[in-house]
């Protein structure tokens, strides 16, 4: 018998559509493979891909077209069944509503009152300190916002590493602090000032700025940078 030689498994590794999009990223992955990817395998005469290509060429390589396939015109291609057929029309459903859904606008900051509007939810009603950090993108739009820590209710440790490392992770390019006071006292203590500081210089150095640092409480927030802290 002879071996079919177009498998997939016979690729190189770093062509092979799951580990190309792994190792490359999917705008590396051309439509045929992406498809590929959906259809899980081919027949013993074609790969994946070549399957994929097949079905795109029949109408000119259009995505638009292949949207308005339904299962039995998918089924005609052979190496397509009921369940790769169901698979493909799902994934072309998916993409559909994706694109008739707003994108959504992620709140942008632009003072620290901004900031506490957003934030002040997370804090409401707790009876212990907790640490955040809020990632934002360089058009001051939020990008994450993460729980660093929890403590009692006279303070928490803030990991520094935790902190950058959670910024690095979201590609976030500025930062801003906050930690709650549920004894409802607006002002600093000294390790609040220092803690800012050392985080302010870390910023600096790895080009990741910390614009402000909030403390909250139910009914109000203390900003570092409004006060002449920072």
């Amino acid at each position: 018998m002879y071996q079919n030689t177009t498998t997939i498994k016979s690729w190189a590794e770093e062509d092979r559509p799951r580990e190309k999009l792994q190792s490359k990223g999917r705008n590396a992955l051309t439509n045929a493979e992406l498809l590929a990817i959906i259809l899980g395998s081919g027949t013993n005469k074609k790969s994946a891909v070549e399957l994929g290509q097949e079905i795109l060429k029949t109408h000119d390589n259009s995505l638009y077209e292949l949207g308005k396939m339904n299962q039995s015109e998918l089924m005609n291609f052979n190496g397509v069944g009921q369940a790769k057929a169901i698979s493909i029309i799902a994934v072309m459903e998916l993409g559909r509503r994706r694109a008739a859904e707003e994108i959504p606008l992620k709140p942008k900051i632009s003072q620290a009152k901004d900031v506490f509007d957003n934030v002040k939810r997370d804090f409401q009603d707790l009876e212990h300190e907790e640490f955040r950090v809020l990632g934002l993108s360089r058009s001051n739009r939020i990008m994450g916002n993460k729980l660093i820590s929890k403590g009692g209710r006279s303070g928490t440790v803030a990991d520094g590493k935790l902190i950058f490392k959670e910024l690095l992770d979201m590609k976030a390019s500025s930062c801003i602090l906050l930690h709650n006071h549920p004894s409802g006292k607006l002002l600093p203590s000294p390790q609040d000032v220092d803690l800012t500081k050392r985080f302010v210089q870390f910023g600096k150095l790895i080009d990741l700025p910390v614009l402000d640092h909030l403390i909250i409480t139910d009914t109000g927030y203390y900003s570092f940078i409004e006060n002449g802290k920072m």
